[in-house]
């Protein structure tokens, strides 16, 4: 083989190889990349505490439940590159149905947000379940939150496109595609939920305006407390360390002589 070819398919391969997902050696667990407060997992119905606290590194098997904390957050990665992260206050069943292993997990409540990883154009089907809703994917990117107060399930879509069917009423699926959103209630037939095609802009613009706001607020803040400081001179004057001391007080009269 010339030695031009053979350097053009190396260059190829490297190049091939780069473009492609890390996959694990994990066979159907999921792994701790990162983690932040209180997350741990509940492993069988013997666990009647809040689970065991999880360290970076550590696996998650079928069937066994993530919790996180009021201020937990954890992301995982299975074994073909897919990720998934686990927000605050939420209950999510990894590979809650062993008979399908694309069914990623089941969000019980909170929020995750996934990545579905996919080598050229084959797709990677993977589905997430709610109480109300069944999401399926190929390769994209995709927030899922179930709100225990609205009963309902919110899908954001960010990158790509998932269908949406509703779990507990039958009828034809939505679609959505990046920067879309459906809201799926719980006792309500999908046919009546309305994708938003503006969601993921308008939460940016949102975004983007607070903290604008709070930038703004935190320089009137560091502004004010500025101007409250005193003038200092090369002599001192201006501080109050080095101020000079008040005239002492005045010593009271003496008493009038006895008569």
């Amino acid at each position: 083989m010339p030695a031009a070819v053979a350097f053009s398919l190396l260059l190829l391969s490297g190049v091939v190889s780069a473009q492609q997902p890390t996959v694990l050696d994990i066979g159907g667990a999921a792994k701790l990349l990162s983690f932040t407060g209180q997350i741990s997992v509940i492993r069988d119905s013997n666990d009647t505490g809040s689970g065991w606290a999880l360290k970076v590194g550590d696996l998650v098997q079928p069937l066994q439940v993530v919790v996180t904390g009021a201020e937990g957050w954890g992301i995982f990665q299975v074994s073909d590159g897919s990720k998934f992260e686990v927000f605050p206050n939420s209950k999510v069943v990894f590979r809650a149905n062993r008979g399908d292993w694309k069914e990623l997990m089941e969000v019980w409540l909170g929020k995750v947000r996934v990545q579905i990883e996919h080598f050229g154009n084959i797709p990677n089907n993977n589905k997430v379940r709610t109480p109300s809703a069944v999401i399926s994917v190929r390769g994209t990117i995709f927030d899922v939150t179930v709100e225990d107060s609205s009963d309902s399930t919110l899908v954001e879509d960010e990158e790509g496109s998932v269908a949406v069917r509703h779990l507990l009423k039958p009828g034809a699926e939505k679609v959505l595609l990046a920067g879309e959103s459906v809201r799926i209630y719980k006792n309500e037939p999908l046919a009546k939920s309305v994708v938003d095609k503006n969601a993921l802009l308008q939460r940016a613009v949102r975004a983007a305006s607070d903290a604008f706001y709070q930038l703004a607020l935190n320089g009137q803040r560091a502004a004010g407390t500025i101007a409250k400081v005193p003038t200092t001179t090369a002599s001192g004057a201006g501080d109050k360390n080095n101020a000079p001391p008040p005239p002492p007080t005045a010593p009271p009269p003496p008493p009038p002589p006895p008569h």
